[in-house]
């Protein structure tokens, strides 16, 4: 008895932890209150149909487009919070969600049970992601308020897709990838990619050295940051109010305020544009770069099987948080 109540603890401690992963009520609260208009579009691309969360900035010019990828846990509440946020600062946000169509009655993310999302997400063929990425891409760069310049970032499992994308993606200013493994063949990359990683996760963090050894044989840019005392996943785990590791908070701060300080940066040539200042908790000092061990072969942020199964159309209900 005593053993099946200890097996019985065990289970409901992983999914309360899974589920605060994917509920998010946080996020959710914040992304309620927000004045921006955020809207879902669906976006068609041969048989497929992609639901994709994008967010307008309050600006009177256009603005830069950034293409948010989710992390393992699919399209979440924090996906969306952190997308309302980057366009709070300026920019329009395009978040697809990976998920569309592969969940029960043909839903995305939201239709899943949470303990199975990570599992679905580390499921779907590269080509596919690929393929939705660009329809998210390029629907977002005809937006008649965008400028024409186009980043990416992508966190955790979409870290990884960011710096895949960025061997694909021949239009972009530059890709951010978080606390995400590097793909195998750097030749094709033509963007700066910008590294955010995290001291406690050397299943990440040691590919850094090698990483740039390899990039900087290609000749291209790429500039990787540690943070000390931050661990994977800090970009979200900083902004939980149930977080204990203070360096979550500190990398996360410095971390987003680095990503826009980069975008603002690279968007330069466009005069026209208006970033709003960053709220006072972004404003955090860049924390210095710690030292990773070295490591030959890159490894995966999660583990990764092929689909192979189709996907059906999905009907997610449009939503508006605010008036144009």
């Amino acid at each position: 008895m005593r053993l099946q109540a200890l097996k019985f603890f065990v289970l409901l401690a992983i999914l309360t932890t899974t589920a605060s992963l994917t509920a998010q009520d946080w996020a959710k609260a914040t992304l309620a209150k927000s004045p921006r208009h955020g809207e879902y579009v669906p976006l068609k691309h041969g048989d497929r149909t992609v639901q994709a969360f994008v967010v307008y900035p309050e600006v009177k010019q256009k603005a830069p487009v950034v293409l948010l990828i989710h992390e393992i846990f699919g399209l979440s509440d924090w996906a969306k919070e952190m997308a309302d946020e980057l366009a709070a600062q300026g920019f329009i946000v395009i978040a697809p969600d990976l998920l569309s169509g592969a969940g029960p009655n043909g839903g995305g993310t939201d239709a899943f049970d949470p303990s199975a999302v990570t599992r679905a997400v580390s499921g779907l063929s590269a080509d596919q992601v690929t393929a939705d990425l660009d329809a998210a891409a390029d629907y977002a760069k005809k937006i008649p308020s965008a400028n024409g310049k186009l980043f990416v970032a992508g966190f955790c499992w979409g870290g990884g897709k960011s710096f895949a994308y960025a061997t694909h993606r021949h239009d972009l200013s530059a890709a951010f990838v978080f606390y995400g493994p590097p793909p195998t063949d750097l030749a094709a990359i033509t963007a700066p990619v910008y590294g955010f990683y995290a001291e406690n996760d050397a299943r990440i963090s040691a590919t850094v050295p090698a990483t740039t050894e390899a990039m900087k044989a290609a000749g291209k840019k790429y500039d990787p940051v540690i943070y000390p005392g931050a661990g994977h996943g800090f970009m979200r785990a900083g902004e939980d109010p149930a977080n204990t590791v203070p360096g979550n908070k500190t990398a996360r701060d410095a971390g987003f305020k680095r990503l826009v300080d980069l975008i603002i940066k690279a968007n330069a040539g466009n005069a026209a544009m208006h970033l709003k200042p960053l709220p006072v908790h972004a404003k955090a000092t860049l924390a210095s770069v710690a030292t990773a061990k070295h490591s030959t072969a890159p490894v995966s942020c999660h583990e990764e099987t092929p689909a192979g199964k189709s996907v059906a159309e999905s009907t997610m209900p449009a939503m508006d948080m605010g008036a144009m």
